[in-house]
């Protein structure tokens, strides 16, 4: 099984990669764009060296995350959302950013967001791998993981803030766009970044109602997402 789990985490990413790509230059009708073909390069290098990273020092991670997305005890509110993310979020963007470079061109973003997209990129990367490394319990779905005898986490960028990973995907979905020069798809970040929002507010109240300890840290680390705001 673990083996199994080890070769679906990476067919998983893989695939995802490989469809966002078709969708990004189908609905764009055309391939030579090259900031796509830099941002796709740039993030298969990123999914080969975070996987060797984070199988090094902490391959159980990698290990829950190849299993099912909707692991026993998932939340029935949260299989919603998630498919709401996957398909507006992980799909949906690189559908309007394709349209909007191949056809529409609103609001072309010049190559000074190209570097600002660059930096929030790697800075989300950075963050993501962080957590994994930290975070044994890092899965795909919100459950309370009690058949691992789920702990608070409160080492490395937990320190700093509850969610990270929630952090890092809003820096992401904003880099996006930025490194494809695509000012309609920045626009439609925030409706991504509202979803990641609310999941992080159900996700951080089902902690402190059921994770032993959650509430003590969150005396400790007072911000969910940004420190200092919320």
């Amino acid at each position: 099984m673990v083996k199994i789990n080890l070769i679906r985490y990476n067919v998983r990413l893989f695939l995802s990669l490989l469809a966002q790509t078709i969708i990004l230059f189908a609905t764009a009708g055309e391939i030579n764009i090259p900031r796509a073909w830099l941002f796709l390069i740039i993030t298969f290098v990123y999914y080969i060296s975070s996987f060797i990273i984070i199988y090094r020092l902490n391959p159980e991670v990698i290990y829950q995350r190849g299993g099912s997305a909707f692991a026993e005890g998932t939340k029935n509110w949260d299989k919603y959302i998630l498919l709401s993310y996957t398909f507006l979020g992980v799909y949906g963007q690189f559908f309007v950013a394709g349209w909007d470079l191949g056809h529409i061109n609103f609001l072309p973003l010049g190559m000074e967001y190209l570097g600002l997209g660059m930096v929030l990129y790697l800075i989300s990367v950075v963050l993501v791998v962080w957590s994994l490394i930290q975070n044994p319990y890092f899965e795909a779905s919100v459950r309370i993981q009690k058949e691992r005898g789920q702990r608070v986490i409160d080492s490395g960028p937990y320190r700093l803030v509850r969610h990270p990973g929630y952090l890092s995907g809003i820096l992401w979905h904003m880099a996006l766009p930025m490194i494809l020069g695509s000012g309609l798809a920045l626009i439609y970040s925030i409706l991504i970044i509202i979803i990641l929002i609310i999941r992080t507010y159900l996700e951080d109240e089902t902690l402190k109602s059921e994770l032993e300890g959650y509430k003590s840290y969150t005396e400790k680390t007072r911000y969910r997402i940004l420190p200092g705001i919320w």
